[in-house]
This record gives C-alpha cells, sequence and structure tokens, in this order.
C-alpha cells in the first residue's frame, strides 16, 4: 500500500550528476581567481624584484634587516653591508623589498 523510498525517487542520469559537480567546479573557479591567481603574480612579482636587484640598492631582508647591496654573487646570494664595515651574505629570495633603487651605470 505504501510506496517505498527507493520506487518514489526519480530516476538519476547523466544530466544529474553533471549538476551535482556545477557547484565544486564553481568552487574551484572561485579560488583560483580569489587564491592561487593572485599569490602566483606575487611569485612571479618577487622573483623578478630578486633578480633585478643590484649594488648599491637598499634592501630589507625577511628577518627586518635594513642594509646597502655591497656585492652580488651568481649563487643566489648576496652581500649587503648593514653598518659601516659590517658585511652579512643572504640569500636572494630572502629578500623582502628594495628600499632605494639605484641608477644603472651608464
Amino acid at each position: 500500500m505504501f510506496v517505498t523510498p527507493a520506487y518514489a525517487q526519480a530516476a538519476g542520469g547523466a544530466a544529474s550528476t553533471f549538476t551535482q559537480f556545477i557547484p565544486l567546479i564553481l568552487i574551484f573557479g572561485i579560488m583560483y581567481f580569489l587564491l592561487i591567481r593572485p599569490q602566483q603574480k606575487k611569485l612571479k612579482d618577487h622573483q623578478a624584484m630578486v633578480n633585478a636587484v643590484r649594488r648599491g640598492d637598499q634592501v630589507i631582508t625577511q628577518g627586518g634587516v635594513v642594509g646597502k647591496i655591497s656585492k652580488v654573487k651568481d649563487d643566489g646570494e648576496v652581500e649587503v653591508e648593514i653598518a659601516e664595515g659590517v658585511k652579512i651574505r643572504v640569500i636572494k629570495s630572502t629578500l623582502a623589498s628594495v628600499i632605494n633603487k639605484t641608477e644603472p651605470a651608464s
């Protein structure tokens, strides 16, 4: 006399399976444009800044040390002068920002 729940459900098909994935696809799209893409752009800008650093630039490291670049080495290091006669070696990728950029020698 009573209809069981299994018979009462509508027959599912390929269309209903696809409609279940639409919210998942939308969430991934929103995450891409709000989180992943800006992070990649920021990383690309940081890479360009690190590759463009040269002698005489004033920089801030990620540790908060402010200094002037005295030597750029090929193996991914820079030598930063933090006080007169006090130089430290810093990995290029740990440079947070460039304060004052020097003009290229002409």
